[in-house]
């Protein structure tokens, strides 16, 4: 699917990234498949937990080559407006240096042969190196705008120092491969030198892990000025959803007087039975309200776009782009035909009962252009498998093999599948792709894309 990517984010996540040109429209589906066995259901997961605790979305300027955004610190002069750019320049390279180098990270620690880790990690480190170049090469004079170099450098280059050191601590050991261990270490002894010998960071700072940790969280965030977008969430039916309490409960009250008039008019005087069937009558009433209006506000709700993002530009409050969400179960009668055929290219013994969960994203660019050397926003989908592996049984299977006269046994752990059609619709062409996610209690085993 081009402009489109699934991969897998942390051990229970995924993501997906496309890209957004000035005013453009794009339109994502995703059509979750979740065997009944998962005991996932509108009872056991509501759509609003869900949305609001497991869907993240993040959305920012993008460059699709790290080296198009050039800090331009030798081109800066006093005003107000350059300082302003050259900031914007700087936080984009930063952050692009940092997406990628998070990216690359995972992907290499991916790799479990040490035979296929070191040369990958060899060539990762190079890279990296060439880019921290890059940036050094025109450390600006000016006192206003050497802060903010000063603060990207720092964190970039603690940044990467903390990648290499996790790639090695986690990645495949071989005596084998002694050399390019100490290749990557010697990187990060480098960088903690060139940090010291800037002065960086105080030595109380440095020997607080929670203050050098909290201190570079702060820094990652000023980096992000002016790049990511702020967002606003705004569900989009609470004062249809008050109509629809109060319209019910008006009619119910209407009901309710209607029948304590007439039991009033059946009895002279007050009774214990006059009090016993007005009793029934409240009774009914707050038991039957809230089915009612519960049922009444499903058949409504049914299609409606429920929540709305507003990214705005965190430097000037422009709005950039405008997000309208759905989230809903729905039946098989309801999916599309082409996601219909897609889900029936599966094999017969994979075709089991299932629930179906929708996610629809409408994205629209406002803005008819971006700032000066900003082509592309970026926009991410994060979604969160916790809540779906919540009621899966726990413990490992086992194997039983015959080799001769001997039997053997195996521990195999408990494996789930989950179907997934991402739909992609833009101006100029539309697609759509079958995932299989396969996963445990604990983690995706593998997210693989199914040819169409």
């Amino acid at each position: 699917m081009s402009n489109v990517t699934l991969v897998q984010d942390e051990n229970l996540s995924f993501k997906i990234s496309h890209q957004l040109l000035p005013q453009e429209y794009q339109r994502l589906d995703l059509y979750f498949s979740l065997p009944e066995e998962m005991g996932i259901n509108p009872s056991t997961l509501k759509e609003e937990d869900y949305f609001y605790s497991n869907i993240k979305s993040h959305s920012a300027y993008y460059s699709a080559q790290l080296h198009l955004p050039l800090v331009r610190s030798r081109f800066i002069s006093q005003n107000k407006g350059e300082q302003t750019d050259y900031r914007l320049n700087l936080n984009l390279y930063s952050y692009q240096i940092r997406i990628a180098l998070d990216a690359d990270i995972k992907q290499t620690l991916k790799l479990k042969t040490p035979e296929e880790f070191f040369p990958a990690a060899i060539e990762l480190v190079e890279q990296t190196a060439v880019l921290m170049k890059k940036l050094r090469r025109y450390t600006p004079s000016d006192t206003k705008l050497s802060s903010f170099f000063e603060n990207a450098d720092n964190y970039l280059s603690w940044h990467a120092e903390q990648s290499f050191l996790k790639l090695l601590a986690q990645g495949p050991k071989s005596s084998e491969f002694s050399v390019e261990r100490e290749y990557l270490l010697t990187f990060c002894r480098e960088e903690n030198e060139y940090r010291e010998e800037n002065k960086y960071n105080s030595q109380v700072t440095l020997d607080d892990p929670n203050r050098i940790t909290n201190k570079m969280r702060l820094l990652q965030r000023l980096i992000e000025y002016g790049v990511v977008f702020n967002k606003q969430t705004r569900y989009l039916n609470r004062n249809l959803k008050r109509l629809v309490r109060g319209t019910v409960t008006a009619i119910i009250m209407a009901f309710v007087m209607f029948l304590v008039l007439n039991a009033r008019s059946s009895f002279a005087e007050v009774t214990i039975a006059l009090i016993a069937l007005l009793g029934v009558i409240y009774g009914l009433r707050e038991t039957f309200k809230d089915d009612l209006t519960g049922l009444i506000w499903r058949k409504i709700q049914k299609g409606r776009p429920k929540w709305q993002n507003i990214y705005t530009h965190s430097v000037s409050g422009k709005r950039i782009l405008s997000q309208i969400l759905w989230l809903e179960y729905i039946n098989k009668k309801d999916l599309p035909k082409s996601v219909d055929f897609l889900f029936q290219k599966r094999r017969q013994q994979n075709k089991q009962t299932a629930r179906l969960l929708h996610f629809r994203c409408d994205n629209k660019v406002i803005v008819k252009e971006y700032l000066p050397g900003y082509d592309e926003i970026q926009q991410q989908l994060f979604f969160n498998l916790t809540p779906f592996v919540r009621y899966l049984k726990k413990g490992e299977g086992k194997l039983f093999s015959l080799d001769g006269q001997k039997i053997s046994k195996q521990a195999v752990e408990r494996r789930y599948q989950i179907n997934l059609i991402l739909k992609h619709k833009s101006k100029h062409s539309e697609s759509a792709q079958r995932f299989k996610i396969t996963l445990n209690r604990s983690a995706i085993i593998n997210i693989e894309g199914m040819d169409t």
